[in-house]
């Protein structure tokens, strides 16, 4: 943290990031411990990046961000909380070696095994949902929202959130899906905008939570927003692209700058790193090392 000396009851939450078990895995969460970091809520990937063949597939790869969160709690500092579904891209894939409506069947089916990992207290949102963030042929594009919506209605009947992949949206863009998550009964503020590289304020997003990307700009802007929102880095853990998206340590690092260069926006932080988690996630996040003493 370069000597900042933050809130000791200030938890620091990156929202959204991949942890891998074939990259940095535990060592990733240890970097963002040292920076000041406290929690982060792990999303499943495809960590292979092999086309998936059935509903098994996802249930280990749901079982693989399991077991690394449970080592993340066992060696570090820093408390974990796990966003499965299957990843809406991989339906393209999947398509190209089951079939259009096999992808679909099988898309379906893990929506429903992350739903039952939401209701066992295993997971704590369906993510991430959604659709590919380019052009893809129509009738693949129809699939894909077929599937979405499904993932909508799932998260309505567990009662969790739904965190969304898809492109970066404008004020349109933000309505027209706070009217697909009424649609399904699903309230919006409910449903999470993952990678939002643009600021939005929140009297033109449809009532939607955005998580933004933790870019200077991004973070500077959000400070004055009234809420929900959260910070996240939606690092990968490759290692064919290493600090990607940003790195692991970016959300601890733009804390550590603002208590330096504007101490008097501090208690903005706690939007995103603790009232957002409340309001959403029903829990308050706290520091394990105070929970300790």
């Amino acid at each position: 943290m370069g000597g900042v000396s933050l809130p000791a009851d200030l938890p620091v939450v990156d929202h959204h990031c991949h942890l891998s078990p074939g990259g940095e895995g535990v060592e990733a969460a240890r970097r963002f411990q040292r920076e000041g970091g406290s929690h982060l809520f792990l999303t499943t990937h495809n960590w292979d990046h092999r086309p998936l063949r059935s509903v098994g597939d996802y249930q280990a790869q749901f079982e693989s961000i399991e077991q690394l969160g449970r080592q993340i709690r066992a060696n570090t500092l820093v408390t974990t909380s796990l966003v499965v579904a299957p990843y809406p891209v991989d339906l393209l894939a999947m398509a190209d070696t089951l079939g259009l409506a096999k992808a679909v069947e099988i898309q379906m089916q893990g929506l429903d095994l992350a739903g039952e990992w939401v209701r066992e207290h295993r997971a704590v949102a369906l993510g991430e949902v959604g659709w590919p963030h380019f052009a893809i042929a129509e009738e693949r594009g129809t699939a894909a929202r077929e599937v979405f919506r499904h993932a909508l209605e799932v998260a309505h009947d567990v009662g969790c959130p739904a965190v969304v992949h898809c492109e970066d949206l404008t004020p349109d863009g933000y309505q027209s899906l706070s009217e697909v998550a009424r649609a399904t009964g699903l309230a919006p503020d409910r449903v999470v905008k993952h990678y939002a590289r643009t600021f939005v304020p929140a009297t033109a997003r449809s009532g939607i939570t955005p998580s933004f990307l933790a870019k200077k700009e991004c973070v500077a802007a959000a400070l004055d927003d009234r809420g929900p929102w959260f910070l996240e880095t939606d690092f990968l853990d490759d290692p064919r692209r290493p600090g990607a998206v940003l790195d692991i340590a970016t959300v601890p690092r733009r804390v550590a700058q603002i208590a330096r260069d504007r101490p008097e926006r501090m208690d903005r932080l706690r939007i995103p790193f603790v009232e957002s988690v409340q309001k959403l996630y029903g829990f308050t996040p706290v520091r394990r090392a105070e929970a300790s003493t």
